[in-house]
């Protein structure tokens, strides 16, 4: 039983504030996406909410297609960095927000796990054939800032081309 509570304290910090949630991935140049492969094939979910839900039951935020997945598998929930309150990571727990694990449970990276901090590529599978990989995408341009290569013009001297010919 305190297990369960754990987990529902876990799932509770993270969704305390969900009002900034697009203006903080802007802030922090960081995308996170999370790609599924399942019995219907490939899918891709930019992560923005704070808090979602994985299964194959209709209302999941993210639906899984296959038979050997828990209606309400996982919950995947953001958590502030401790050092920078601006950047966040995703945490996947096992079963619904309510703490009531999985049939099957979860594999991350080749171990089965109650709950991890996702950290790029991570690999998780839900069960036969349905897995997903998280990427953290760090953009570091600055909004605004420019490549210098969207300016680089190379100019050629026709009396050039007449020299490659021979």
């Amino acid at each position: 039983m305190a297990g369960n509570d754990t987990k529902q304290i876990l799932i509770n910090h993270g969704s305390k504030d969900s009002s900034n949630n697009v203006s903080m991935a802007a802030d922090t140049n960081e995308s996170h996406l999370l790609i599924i492969e399942d019995d219907q094939g490939r899918k891709e979910f930019p992560l923005e909410q704070p808090v979602y839900s994985i299964g194959r039951d209709r209302e999941c935020n993210i639906r899984l297609m296959s038979q050997f997945v828990s209606r309400r598998h996982a919950t995947l929930v953001r958590l502030p960095r401790e050092h920078n309150s601006h950047s966040y990571y995703y945490r996947i727990v096992d079963g619904d927000a309510k703490g009531k694990p999985s049939s099957n449970g979860l594999m991350v990276n080749g171990r089965k796990m109650p709950a991890h901090d996702l950290r790029n590529e991570d690999e998780i599978v839900f069960g036969p054939q349905v897995r997903a990989i998280y990427y953290l995408l760090r953009n570091t341009e600055r909004p605004g800032q420019t490549d210098s290569s969207e300016y680089d013009i190379t100019l050629i001297n026709p009396g050039m081309t007449e020299d490659l010919e021979d």
